[in-house]
């Protein structure tokens, strides 16, 4: 059985489109991270307790970056049975996830990447039917 899968993907959620003999099956996947919060020079924090307030930024970006490892290997996970991958989504997400994909030796099955904008999942599942059936 030849599975073919389209992910749409940005750092909040990825939405798995597998699409087999049998038929299509869709599934999302939703990552803990949390946007990052933003220090600027006119915070309303400005006083002798800012630091406890708002946590170090190599706290944060560690912080961060942990959440998505467990997100991208829970994706990598569903991917795994896949003869051919099309990733596509808005941001940088797609890029990483290559870089992923390449050390876990699955960059070979990669038949696209595509940049689109936000995507509800009906219009997802007609992209990747679209793009493996031509």
């Amino acid at each position: 059985m030849r599975t073919k899968v389209g992910l749409w993907i940005d750092h909040r959620k990825a939405i798995i489109v597998a699409v087999t003999d049998k038929g299509e099956e869709i599934g999302l996947i939703v990552s803990k991270v949390e946007k990052q919060l933003q220090r600027s020079g006119d915070s309303p924090l400005k006083g002798s307790y800012e630091s406890q307030k708002v946590p170090a930024d190599g706290s944060r970006q560690r912080t961060f970056t942990a959440h998505l490892n467990i997100y991208y290997e829970a994706v990598i996970a569903c991917l795994h049975d896949a003869e051919s991958i099309l990733i596509f989504g808005p941001g940088e997400a797609k890029g990483e996830l290559k870089k992923r994909l390449e050390t876990s030796k699955l960059d070979g099955r990669i038949t696209g990447i595509e940049t689109v904008d936000k995507m509800t999942d009906r219009q997802i599942a007609a992209k990747v039917r679209q793009y493996f059936a031509e």
